[in-house]
């Protein structure tokens, strides 16, 4: 038999992190990030990353791989974590894929080929961001791909410009570069789910702690470090409203409540991507004795 791939999945603050330790403790696992802004050095209180004083010995893959100032690629990505899910079989161990990020878990789990990079074309649409703003290239994309305008945020600038990208080099919608669930290796997903009054419960609580355990702190440092010239890095969620507070535009009470917001958000678009795979074996992430149940099921 091949060796499988274990993934555990689910939109943020649904206790991921907690349950793969649980999960790869006892089955001699190593874990692999899924969560695109846990690959950026420093960026720990606002990801929520498990700190390595919390890691039980178990050892990490793909964190702090990315200096700020570089542009997260979702190809790399499957890359570099595809070379680390290989070496942890090779070792014997059970390799447990970890996160919320949609796209870079599916880069993993199934067989997907990225388009590649024109920096003419992507130059072009660059220009017309900055001269006419998201909404232009929403409008635009909308027209081209209705399917994949309605999952792109038209305040994605990022996005918008690489599935624009993507259309032009290859002549087909962007959302047709997402094949059918097809996987890349023998494969088990677990996700994780809450009611969601509870879920925007502990999103708010969990911010909060971030506030209290020194997010603006976190970031005035990175900021010195090149945090504002990261294309990916600033923009991540609590990582934009702490740079707002250090230039004077929020105050900590503002950029709380907006991060819980941004993030309540982020969980339902998460839940949304998650639902499509009719592969996940689905838990309430707040049952009694989950980790025995999802070890139940993975054996």
């Amino acid at each position: 038999m091949r060796p499988e791939l274990f993934a555990i999945v689910g939109p943020t603050a649904t206790g991921k992190s907690e349950l793969a330790l649980d999960v790869a403790e006892r089955l001699g696992g190593e874990i692999v990030n899924g969560d695109a802004m846990a690959l950026y050095r420093g960026m720990e209180i606002g990801t929520a990353r498990t700190s390595p004083a919390r890691r039980r010995g178990i050892a990490h893959h793909q964190l702090d791989v990315l200096e700020l100032t570089e542009e997260a690629s979702v190809a790399a990505y499957q890359r570099h974590a595809r070379e680390d899910i290989t070496g942890v079989w090779e070792r014997g161990h059970q390799p447990l894929l970890v996160g919320g990020s949609g796209l870079y878990i599916r880069a993993v789990t199934d067989r997907i080929e990225f388009p590649g990079q024109n920096p003419a074309v992507r130059a072009k649409w660059e220009a017309l961001a900055a001269c006419r703003g998201g909404p232009e290239l929403h409008a635009e994309l909308t027209r081209r791909d209705p399917a994949a305008a309605s999952v792109i945020n038209p305040g994605n600038v990022r996005r918008l410009v690489r599935a624009l990208e993507v259309i032009e080099l290859t002549g087909r919608p962007f959302a047709a570069q997402l094949p059918s669930f097809t996987a890349w290796r023998p494969l088990r997903i677990i996700g994780l789910n809450m009611e969601l009054d509870r879920l925007d419960r502990l999103i708010e609580a969990r911010t909060a702690q971030m506030m209290e355990d020194g997010l603006i702190e976190e970031v005035r440092g990175l900021a010195a470090s090149g945090l504002r010239e990261g294309r990916t890095a600033a923009r991540a969620i609590g990582y934009r409203e702490a740079l707002d507070v250090l230039d004077g535009a929020l105050d900590p009470l503002q950029a709380r409540e907006r991060i819980a917001l941004a993030t309540r958000r982020l969980a339902r678009r998460q839940l949304k991507w998650f639902r499509r795979d009719p592969r996940i074996i689905w838990f309430a992430a707040d049952r009694p004795r989950l980790a025995a149940e999802v070890l139940a099921s993975l054996r």
